[in-house]
């Protein structure tokens, strides 16, 4: 499952309407270039590949009155909308995906409703548990892990990892259902993204939007 596709299809979808500068700007700004694959490359790749697809729409804007290069806007399809949504709902309650994949998911779990929010990460509670039943099954961590050598340290991990996921997930699901957060349907959300000229404070020093052609890297018009 890849994170970049899920962060790409949020961004455009919470804009309406961007360009990749923007989507770009977004995921700086939540620090994804750190914790993801989300890097410029990656991003104005995805926008213009899954445009091809069918999953954006590319318009094409006219040339900015200060001499700048036009650049491609992109707005989210009703297939994409089915797709942002089917990635969203997997992504939540994979357990045994990367942890930027989550932390995707993460960015967008209030663009589902209260309820549903709540079930996929029971849901996701359950697959942790089973998971972890089965390793156990012929592990058993009381025991320690030097009952399997060094090699032991590797499920030692994994049970750890499974424990800590699942009692972080049960404690969102209790921030969630004593009323954390706004969730479709019940009013005005949270604004996650920069408006369009908005400074963006965690950017990356001496970048500047001049320098990629008004929105994207060099060469490239997305």
């Amino acid at each position: 499952m890849s994170a970049i596709r899920l962060l790409v299809l949020g961004a455009v979808r919470q804009h309406g309407r961007a360009h990749g500068y923007q989507v770009r700007n977004d995921l700086e700004y939540w620090g994804a270039h750190e914790w993801s694959n989300a890097k410029p490359g990656s991003i104005y790749h995805a926008l213009k590949h899954m445009a091809k697809q069918g999953l954006l729409r590319a318009h094409e804007t006219a040339p900015s009155t200060a001499g700048g290069p036009p650049r491609t806007e992109y707005e989210i399809t009703e297939r994409g909308t089915q797709e942002y949504f089917a990635l969203l709902r997997a992504s939540l309650t994979a357990h045994d995906q990367k942890p930027d994949v989550l932390s995707a998911a993460l960015g967008f779990l209030v663009d589902l409703d209260r309820a549903e929010a709540l079930e996929l990460l029971e849901e996701r509670v359950r697959a942790i548990e089973g998971w972890r039943g089965a390793v156990t099954g012929y592990y058993t961590p009381a025991e320690g892990p030097g009952q399997l050598g060094h090699i032991g340290e590797i499920m030692n991990y994994w049970v750890h990892s499974a424990d800590a996921g699942a009692e972080w997930t049960r404690g969102l699901i209790e921030r969630i259902r004593g009323g954390a957060y706004v969730f479709a349907g019940e009013g005005e959300p949270f604004v996650g993204v920069l408006a369009e000229g908005q400074e963006n404070p965690y950017a990356g020093r001496g970048h500047r939007p001049e320098a990629d052609g008004a929105g994207g890297v060099p060469g490239d018009r997305g």
